[in-house]
């Protein structure tokens, strides 16, 4: 696993409570995250040292999973990688259920204006799941790519969009953050995170300064319904080596358009409630 996701699998799944209660069904789902966390084929006793589950009972859910083709096994080196029915499924979720087709000429247009890395990102459980990125012209050394996810409490994105949640949502949120220190400038209580997002509320956006990595600063917007429901939030990303968080205000208008038009097309397909 990327070092920079500073939790253990067993560890997230615990912070999340999908290790209890879940069922066949919500075991089967955690191994699953368990292997694509790798982001490399796996084999079984790296799995075993990640899970929060028996030899025996993980055993019985990789075969299950294999057999009908969500993993893939590798006889010759003994390993295992998503297959391609997940492939298929997440293809399909991608079209259906991501605000990345929608939003992909919109954010084309951001990157080009600004000049600037855009991300476009959506609430995965107590996560941010990254949905696309667009690369600056000059491209900047950072963790965040389609398909990763990452902290909540301290990405720009995870905060613009916790800020427009009700509760009791953005209590359990809240609660399930690790809050763990990647930079000085990090967010590390509840109480700091709260008064924050109070203050991205009233603003209508938020920023990353320096919270997740040194020298990464972003300006984020969320993109919300007619009627205020959190669908997504992008963000334009730079660093502290050639621009400023003041300078990156200035793109805050540019930024709430590009949302708006994202939300009323999201809206005329029916975009499905993400809670």
């Amino acid at each position: 696993m990327d070092v920079a996701d500073q939790q253990s699998a067993p560890a997230q799944l615990e912070k999340s409570g999908k290790a209890r209660g879940d069922g066949t069904v919500g075991k089967a789902l955690d191994v699953l995250d368990l292997v694509a966390a790798f982001g490399r084929p796996v084999r079984f006793a790296e799995v075993l040292e990640k899970s929060p589950y028996p030899k025996a009972t993980l055993y019985r859910l990789i075969q299950t999973l294999t057999n009908q083709n969500m993993l893939a096994h590798d006889p010759d080196r003994q390993s295992y990688a998503p297959g391609v029915r997940l492939v298929r499924l997440a293809h399909a979720a991608w079209k259906q259920a991501s605000l990345a087709p929608i939003a992909r000429p919109h954010i084309n247009q951001l990157s080009l204006d600004t000049g600037e890395t855009v991300h476009l990102a959506q609430l995965d459980a107590a996560q941010v799941l990254y949905v696309d990125k667009r690369n600056a012209r000059t491209p900047i050394e950072m963790y965040s790519q389609a398909g990763k996810v990452g902290p909540a409490y301290c990405t720009g994105v995870g905060k613009a969009m916790m800020a427009y949640l009700d509760e009791p949502y953005l209590s359990q949120m809240l609660s399930q953050q690790s809050y763990h220190r990647f930079t000085e400038h990090t967010l590390c209580d509840e109480a700091a995170l709260r008064a924050e997002l109070g203050e991205i509320a009233k603003r209508g956006y938020a920023f990353d300064r320096e919270e997740h990595e040194p020298r990464i600063i972003c300006i984020a917007m969320p993109i919300l319904t007619g009627k205020g429901r959190v669908l997504g939030a992008l963000s334009v990303t730079s660093s502290t080596d050639r621009t400023s968080l003041s300078a990156m205000e200035s793109l805050a208008p540019q930024l709430q358009q590009t949302a708006h038009r994202i939300a009323e097309e999201a809206e005329s397909w029916n975009f499905p409630d993400q809670r």
